[in-house]
């Protein structure tokens, strides 16, 4: 398996799709490290020569991944909370941040149903 950016990727899918396990890069990064690298996108992970492999090293060197861009986003929040804005209470109630309506759905956020006792009419 080949190391990048402390992620163990998988040997036997295309580079494309194997740049994707690591925190912080999707397809769009992913084409363009692979571009700046020279790297066609259909190679196997398990082709790809050592020096091939120190490029794009070098490279998502450059960019902000795993650990230092999952403490800058709780950093972010934990901003957001501390200065009381409506997206910061949301995110400490445990509610849906982002405008969705939370009367009937939000269960994944909201978690299971508490069924509260006397509400027959």
């Amino acid at each position: 398996m080949a190391r990048i950016a402390g992620v163990d990727i998988p040997r036997n899918k295309r580079v494309v799709i194997a740049l994707t396990y690591i925190y912080g890069i999707g397809n769009k990064t992913s084409e363009q490290v692979l571009t700046e690298a020279g790297i066609s996108f259909d190679t196997r992970v398990k082709d790809l020569t050592e020096e091939e492999i120190n490029k794009i090293r070098s490279i998502v060197d450059g960019v902000k991944v795993e650990g230092d861009l999952r403490k800058e986003i709780r950093l972010n929040i934990k901003r957001l909370m501390d200065i009381r804005s409506y997206r910061g209470l949301r995110h400490k109630m445990g509610l849906p941040v982002r405008g969705q309506k939370s009367k009937t759905n939000a269960r994944t956020r909201k978690g299971p149903k508490k069924t509260v006792a006397g509400k027959k009419k």
